[in-house]
């Protein structure tokens, strides 16, 4: 397959009028071909009104379909083979190596939220037959299912082109609970936005999708993103970049006469504390593993581990020491794009000019669109008097907080916003400060860790990656793991349908055997 520089609306290849996106090779900035055309009016208009109509089709279709598409989807893109993973790296200037297991990431969430689908138990069925001779007052018949919220809008992200992106998780757990998808593809990777784009529309045709269950749309400007979460007819939104752009989606779809959810994954500087006896015991080490975290795909991560709280004492400053010699060794890599490369640069040298902030190591010099890593460290009191500290730096960079004594890292633990991980390193004899900071992180960040960094974040059922704002727009779910599919459902109640107008698996019987809580007790 060749990367054309269509989009996909339905099943139909559009070469878009609206402005010409082209792809950047990151390493060189070499303009890349073909060009990609954006979407018009008309093209958004075609993709939500094909979503529309495929709502209620794709969301009746049998479980065991719905399933299957998804596992088609994750064979398709494993067949596009070197073709992606060269053209990725090619758009992104992630390592070989990085993309395989991302791919391999991509591939496993689409089987897991199939294997959700045919489990059924995300419909969360629940029945509570009539009592007709209850007293003083008859029960009707009561039963609830999940169902999906309508279309959705998913805007693809820069830092994963394949795991949070055109087949990501927010698209993967969309289709999952019966929602058509349209993709506004990220510009930064628009040649691996199509070819992943195509593997979909090849999977609804093998499994006999209604045209509309997605489209990939792209948007020379901001009209087409901004047009599509305002479109009556899309119901959610998920997004996974900037503060800024988030909140400019949330506005929009606030503004709405229908408003709808926005779920943004949007800042995150995840914390680690290094509790005193564990930094006493193995310093270095945890110097190592922090410098490896932080360096890792050139700080792109969104758990990337940016801020540090010790107690100022000879061990913390041994792990400063082992800390800046590490990162001192740590080549430069090139960075998505060189928009996030000089933004990184911006954020850097904001830090560097703070008179609080002393410069501890930095990384090797690169060139071009690389990014240098860089350490700094400063007062606990430094630090919550002035916000600028406390704001994210996308990219391997990282700010050490030295508090005089454990009041006093409570206190900047108070002072923090909301975080998607928080890291405890510890050992037995820090567990009575841990037990007391515990309730705090829970109230901080949706996942908390021991002895170990938020990079690597597991496609699970127990999963979390989300947490309070500005974390994420709304703390009460994950863009990660099988829970990622409540976000696009919603709980009807039926009373006193006759069975044959009962959806089957809230029938007598349950002909379909999906989890039944009846009567409050699922059955033995």
């Amino acid at each position: 397959m060749t990367v054309t520089g269509h989009m996909l609306i339905g099943q139909t290849a559009v070469l878009g009028s609206h402005g010409a996106i082209h792809g950047l090779a990151a390493a060189s900035g070499e303009v890349l071909q073909p060009a990609f055309g954006g979407a018009g009016a008309a093209d958004l208009e075609r993709a939500c009104a094909l979503a529309e109509a495929a709502f209620d089709p794709y969301r009746q279709a049998p479980l065991e379909r719905r399933a299957a598409f998804l596992e088609s989807i994750a064979s398709q893109i494993f067949e596009l083979g070197d073709e992606l993973l060269e053209r990725c790296q090619l758009e992104t200037g992630l390592p070989r190596a990085r993309l395989e297991g991302e791919r391999g990431r991509t591939l496993a969430q689409l089987r897991l939220f199939a294997s959700v689908v045919r489990d059924g138990g995300f419909l969360g069925a629940r029945v509570d037959p009539a009592q007709p001779s209850r007293t003083p007052l008859p029960r009707v018949d009561l039963r609830l299912r999940q169902i999906g919220l309508g279309p959705v809008a998913v805007f693809g992200a820069s830092n994963f082109p394949l795991a949070f992106s055109v087949a990501g998780g927010d698209t993967a757990s969309a289709l999952a609970a019966g929602c058509p998808v349209i993709v506004k593809a990220h510009s930064a990777h628009p040649g691996t936005s199509e070819l992943v784009a195509r593997a979909i529309a090849r999977a609804a045709r093998q499994q006999d999708m209604p045209e509309g269950v997605f489209s990939l749309l792209f948007d020379s400007g901001r009209s087409i993103g901004q047009g599509l979460v305002a479109d009556t007819r899309i119901k959610a939104v998920g997004f996974t970049g900037s503060r800024s752009g988030g909140m400019a989606l949330m506005q929009i779809a606030a503004a709405r006469a229908e408003p709808i959810p926005v779920y943004a994954e949007m800042s995150s500087i995840n914390p680690v504390l290094l509790l005193p006896h564990a930094l006493e015991e193995r310093a270095e080490p945890i110097a190592s593993a922090f410098v490896a975290s932080l360096t890792l795909g050139a700080g792109q991560f969104c758990t990337n581990p940016g801020l540090i709280l010790g107690i100022d004492g000879p061990a913390l400053q041994r792990f400063e020491r082992a800390a800046a010699e590490a990162l001192g060794h740590v080549a430069a890599q090139t960075m998505l794009t060189p928009g996030i490369q000089r933004s990184y640069g911006q954020g850097v040298a904001m830090l560097a000019a703070q008179a609080p902030v002393q410069t501890l190591g930095r990384g090797l010099a690169g060139q071009g669109h690389q990014a240098q890593g860089a350490l700094f460290a400063t007062s606990a009191e430094a630090f919550m008097q002035l916000p600028a500290l406390r704001e994210e730096v996308f990219g391997p960079a990282s700010l050490i907080v030295r508090c005089p004594d454990f009041a006093t890292l409570q206190q900047v633990l108070h002072r923090l916003e909301g975080q998607l991980t928080i890291a405890l390193h510890l050992s037995e004899g820090d567990q009575p400060q841990a037990r007391t900071l515990l309730p705090l992180l829970e109230r901080k960040a949706g996942r908390v860790l021991v002895n170990g960094f938020g990079t690597g974040v597991e496609v699970a059922h127990a999963m979390v990656h989300g947490g309070p704002f500005p974390a994420t727009s709304d703390s009460r779910g994950t863009s990660v793991g099988s829970l990622a599919i409540q976000r696009f459902l919603r709980p009807v109640c039926y009373q006193d349908l006759p069975q044959a107008l009962l959806p089957a698996e809230l029938r007598e019987g349950n002909p379909l055997q999906v989890p039944q809580l009846i009567d409050g007790q699922f059955p033995e």
